[in-house]
């Protein structure tokens, strides 16, 4: 996981209780939580510190909502689930720094299907040819429709 501050790595994680429905969770590398626990003027609400601009932001960050789900940002952190898909474009800004700290991406890079073509040039053309072949049997050509299945199944298979 990276510091929320700077590019090393969190070695310090900190869950600030600030109101009934107000959390915020902190991860700092040694030197930046150094800074934020001994440097008063930085984690103190009153203070001129650059803290004071994020606190002021945060609640209507936390009430920001999904308009087809109805998700709020707040119910996000509290519970670790999105509504819907949509959250993913609604909280993007939110959400890019904390997947970048969880998995070091932004990007799945999982296993993919073993059916799933290789490239993007055979999956274009398997689109090309499945739509030919709902053509050629609702034309009813018969033989050219086994013909593109058999095609369908050789590009498939490679």
């Amino acid at each position: 996981m990276k510091c929320q501050k700077c590019a090393k790595a969190a070695t310090l994680h900190i869950t600030e209780i600030l109101g009934e429905e107000q959390i915020e969770e902190l991860h700092l590398c040694e030197e930046c939580a150094q800074k934020y626990l001994y440097e008063p003027h930085q984690n103190q609400a009153g203070g001129k510190g650059s803290s004071h601009g994020e606190e002021g932001d945060e609640p209507s960050v936390l009430n920001r909502q999904c308009d087809v789900c109805g998700v709020k940002f707040v119910d996000f952190r509290n519970s670790g689930r999105l509504g819907c898909p949509h959250d993913y474009e609604v909280f993007r800004d939110e959400l890019i720094p904390l997947l970048e700290n969880i998995h070091g991406e932004t990007k799945h890079c999982g296993k993919t299907p073993r059916r799933l073509p290789q490239n993007k040039q055979t999956q274009s053309d398997l689109i090309h040819l499945r739509k030919q072949l709902l053509q050629a049997v609702t034309k009813e050509a018969y033989e050219e429709a086994g013909r593109l299945r058999d095609q369908i199944r050789r590009l498939e298979e490679s």
